[in-house]
């Protein structure tokens, strides 16, 4: 018999921050927030540790939400550019052995 999948459960911003919010300034613990929340306390922890770099109270080699968006999209535009080489370097040896 097939194994279920478990569905990955995705939450708004909102959420997260509210999560974020009742655990550094509620002063209430991870775990039992998690537990009236129903959620796993690795991706608390994720959240909460992010929201503590976007304060400022992040380590020093720690990138903010902003700058991790900002090197998404370099990544995506790497990507792009590398593309379009990749056909244009294609296109010519195409029409370089069609001239002979």
């Amino acid at each position: 018999m097939a194994k279920s999948k478990k569905t990955r459960r995705k939450f708004t911003k909102e959420f997260k921050a509210e999560v974020v919010k009742l655990v550094l300034d509620g002063g209430r613990s991870v775990p039992d927030v998690c537990r009236e929340h129903e959620l796993g306390e690795s991706s608390v922890y994720t959240w909460v540790k992010q929201a503590q770099v976007d304060r400022g109270n992040g380590s020093a080699d720690a990138l903010t939400t902003a700058e991790k968006a900002v090197v998404a999209e370099l990544r995506r535009e790497v990507r792009e550019l590398r593309r379009e080489r990749d056909f244009f370097e294609q296109a010519r040896v195409y029409f370089a052995k069609a001239k002979r």
